[in-house]
């Protein structure tokens, strides 16, 4: 990575992450920086106390939690496929990064990680835990030296074992993780070979990248696994590939990769830093940097696009390469990110500092719209929202003031008891994770084990450096309906008052 590359990345990591020292490193400076800390301390909780408040509620609010302390900061995290399934845990595939310093390459990592199942792990072991320390259920797996940075991790979705990253260059990588081969990360080693490498940006990217759900008929019925991925960077351009023809079909039980290799002389001038696929076609239409992008669940020709012109964009490849809608001003700042519903494809989540729900049904292409909801419980920029596989009407939003709030719009406008002890929370709001004491970076559900997270915080403010990973699942007395939880808790309060007569 050239220093003009790093040069142009290093203003947009102000806000998503920034060039990070080992926490080891760091302790002078943590030094210096705790008298400040203690001059501010009288005039509102500090991180720590507040961070302290959250780890006495932990037994009570999960199920289960796993934290994991990273040497160095990670932008993204992913799950994996499942890899095996046991009477206690399930056994599952990780993606994360190391965001380094320059002293050791860039690294993306393929973890294994056990996923304790519901209603198995003792509430007095979840919360003792060292922060410091590394968790027993995260194993690092594979190490795979990424040419530069990685901003962003993919997975494709009908096969997870194949990912995209997003770099801090113009190209994208495509990566065949099973079958690359495991590297040692040292000063002066040499970056791993992309599967794939996809070009078409003139400048270097940022952060918006996504995969496509392609429809289950063209899936099955070609016999392959097609893929298209979107890309947006400085350029203010969307762009579109697909490598459908590049996927093969074959298993990868011989330890084999799923992706065809490109053969000499077929135009593939950078064979040796991997084969190129030339974008399939580039969309023009915001006038700023384009921060996020998601695909429509149903369609692989519908995209939409924010960014920082406060824009959001629908997109129809069917019809040419302008906006088929264009929302001015759907927010009042830059937008972050975005999502669309799996499960209603006229829901569409945005973000700035809060969280914005469109019905796409509302909108015109004259640009008018207003959002069907407003979700306002961040304290800073947020930095990633994304839609929960397990109920319509849930998804979460992680932000840069290390919260991340699992909302549920049914509950907009549903009466809820107040008491000094328990002041009003925004409308829609009814889970905070709080065990993060720095800026989330990004988070994932997991759609092989319900309600359970990954979330991860880049933590250069609080700690120095490196990073912290957590695998959390709330307690299902949370969401399962009420009048479950209600006969569950009398049933036990019988045991307990049987118990007590008995003794």
């Amino acid at each position: 990575m050239d220093a003009q590359q790093q040069g142009g990345v290093v203003k947009k990591k102000e806000t998503r992450g920034r060039k990070p020292k080992p926490k080891d490193d760091k302790k002078d400076e943590q030094h210096h920086s705790s008298s400040a800390k203690a001059k501010k301390s009288h005039q509102q909780p500090s991180v720590d106390d507040k961070y302290t408040q959250w780890k006495s509620v932990v037994p009570v609010l999960y199920d289960w939690l796993s934290n994991h302390n990273l040497v160095w900061p990670s932008l993204s995290c992913r799950w994996g496929p499942q890899l095996e399934q046991a009477t206690y845990k399930n056994r599952q595939r990780l993606y994360l990064s190391e965001q380094t310093d320059g002293s050791v390459p860039n690294t993306l990592v393929i973890a294994n990680c056990e996923v304790v199942k519901p209603r198995v792990a003792a509430a007095e072991h979840i919360s003792q835990f060292n922060e410091e320390a590394r968790s027993p259920f995260v194993k690092k797996y594979k190490t795979i030296i990424h040419p530069g940075e990685v901003n962003r991790i993919r997975e494709l979705p009908q096969n997870t074992k194949i990912i995209a990253t997003h770099t801090d260059s113009p190209d994208v990588f495509i990566w065949d993780v099973e079958a690359q081969p495991n590297r040692h990360a040292v000063f002066g080693a040499t970056n791993s070979r992309p599967d794939l490498i996809l070009t078409g940006h003139q400048d270097n990217a940022e952060f918006a990248l996504a995969m496509c759900p392609t429809e289950p008929y063209v899936l099955w019925r070609l016999a392959v696994y097609p893929f298209l991925s979107y890309i947006f960077c400085k350029d203010k351009s969307v762009v579109l590939w697909s490598i459908q023809d590049h996927i093969s079909t074959a298993a990868t039980g011989s330890g084999g990769s799923i992706i065809k290799n490109t053969k000499p002389g077929d135009g593939n001038e950078k064979a040796v830093d991997g084969p190129i696929v030339a974008p399939r076609g580039v969309y023009y239409g915001h006038e700023d940097t384009v921060e996020d992008v998601t695909f429509c669940p149903s369609s692989s020709q519908e995209f939409c696009s924010v960014g920082d012109d406060s824009c959001l964009i629908l997109w129809d490849a069917r019809t040419g390469s302008s906006p088929a809608v264009k929302v001015e001003k759907a927010h009042d700042a830059d937008l972050h990110c975005v999502d669309w519903s799996p499960h209603d494809d006229n829901l569409i989540l945005t973000a700035d500092n809060s969280v914005r729900m469109f019905d796409r049904r509302n909108l015109t292409s004259g640009g008018v719209g207003a959002p069907i909801h407003k979700f306002e419980g961040h304290k800073a920029a947020v930095l990633c929202v994304q839609w929960s596989p397990d109920r319509s009407s849930v998804f979460g939003s992680s932000a840069e003031d290390g919260l991340l709030n699992i909302w549920d719009y049914e509950k907009v406008g549903k009466k809820v008891e107040r008491t000094p002890k328990n002041p009003a929370s925004p409308p829609g709001l009814f889970f905070q994770h709080a065990g993060h004491r720095d800026k989330i970076v990004d988070f994932h559900w997991n759609a092989s084990d319900p309600w359970t997270i990954v979330s991860v915080s880049d933590d250069c403010d609080t700690t120095g450096g490196g990073g912290t990973l957590q695998i959390w699942r709330m307690s299902d007395l949370l969401y399962r309906p009420e009048e479950e939880v209600l006969a569950e808790l009398e049933k036990f309060k019988s045991h307990v008052v049987s118990c007590t007569s008995k003794a």
